[in-house]
């Protein structure tokens, strides 16, 4: 093979330590460093189809890979995906008995088909919004690897599975493909920001540092320069974005998870919050069985009943959070909740309160007498 060739394929597959998944199955993905890969495996069957009788050793210096690296994907061609791939002892190197002219459909447990079908439904919460064709496309692509078995077993479990987000965000795929650009790049971007609940706008000049999708809603997470620190901005409240031939240093190394520890979504305070909920069993069957805060810990009530603990550094989205559900939840602490909870709960009862009596009223006079 001459050098540029090499070079190319080099460039294509490179040298890697294989490893296997966490369940002791082999990877065939290859996402990241330490996996066999379909590409690696790949490069191996062409080599092989050359017919010029390649064994480990020459594999591994013609590929540039560890002969044990070679070694274990050449069992796992022969032995779990059944290619028609002997040894032979003259020739010292390997050939396939029957031409094998692609790589065949790829293999995969039941488990991995679970989660495969969990992936393709997942992408129904994007329906009717600008990412449904892209993630469509993409997912179309990977099952066309994939044998006619398991196309099978995605198509039953479609019959008995299927998922319905409650009002998932829209992403403009041109400022999505833009950010996301600006954040490899690490480029800085300009453009007008709307901030919660305001009417006036302001420009913003910042370091894009990461996209997420936060509370249904596609944010980016930026360094401000004037602020000083990171900032958070919603997609939909974004508009004349510009990408700027600027480039910048990343100031501080953006960790989500530390980020919004103490968050139930975006908003970061600086406080500390225990705080305390109690749930009737109406408002305990919304909340169980489901990941609301890293912190959570949730105590059952012979009643039915729920009392939830979590460890906040802000009130504002837990309030909202609260008010959600009404009657059915009563705030045990921290007292500056329980007092902002009430405050809202009074503003609510002013709206509709000379409406209620309306009502109730109207309901006295059409009862029958003697009830």
């Amino acid at each position: 093979m001459s050098k540029a060739k090499r070079a190319k394929r080099k460039a294509l597959h490179p040298k890697t330590k294989g490893k296997r998944s966490h369940n002791g199955e082999a990877d065939f993905w290859g996402h990241g460093p330490g996996r066999p890969g379909m590409a690696r495996l790949e490069a191996i069957r062409a080599l092989i189809s050359e017919g010029k009788y390649p064994n480990s050793h020459t594999i591994a210096r013609e590929l540039e890979w560890s002969v044990r690296t070679v070694k274990r994907d050449l069992s796992l061609m022969q032995n779990r995906l059944n290619l028609p791939m002997e040894f032979d002892p003259q020739k010292n190197g390997w050939y396939f008995t029957k031409p094998v002219p692609f790589f065949p459909s790829i293999p995969l447990t039941e488990r991995e088909v679970v989660g495969l079908f969990v992936a393709q439904k997942t992408i129904e919460q994007y329906k009717g919004t600008s990412l449904e064709p892209l993630l469509n496309g993409a997912f179309r692509k990977m099952m066309a690897g994939l044998d006619d078995a398991v196309k099978y077993s995605l198509g039953n479990l479609d019959e008995v599975v299927s998922i319905r987000p409650l009002a998932p965000g829209d992403a403009d795929m041109e400022k999505f493909q833009l950010l996301t650009r600006a954040v490899r790049e690490k480029r800085v971007v300009r453009f007008v920001y709307r901030k919660h609940g305001k009417v006036t706008t302001g420009v913003k000049v910042v370091h894009p540092y990461h996209v997420a999708y936060v509370n249904n809603l596609w944010t980016l997470f930026a360094f401000d320069p004037k602020a000083k620190g990171v900032r958070k901005f919603v997609f939909f409240r974004v508009t004349g974005l510009e990408l700027t031939d600027e480039h910048f240093v990343v100031a501080q190394r953006l960790d989500l998870n530390k980020e919004l520890e103490g968050s139930m979504g975006v908003f970061k305070g600086t406080e500390k919050h225990e705080v305390v909920i109690e749930f009737d069993a109406w408002g305990a069957d919304d909340v169980r069985g489901r990941k609301w805060h890293a912190s959570q810990d949730l105590e059952d009530h012979p009643t039915g009943g729920l009392t939830v603990k979590m460890k906040l550094n802000n009130l504002e989205e837990v309030e909202k959070w609260v008010l959600g559900f009404g009657e059915h939840a009563t705030v045990v602490k921290p007292q500056e909740l329980r007092e902002r909870v009430a405050r809202a709960a009074e503003k609510v009862t002013a709206k509709y309160g000379k409406h209620t009596e309306l009502l109730t009223e109207g309901k006295r006079m059409t009862e029958p007498l003697g009830r």
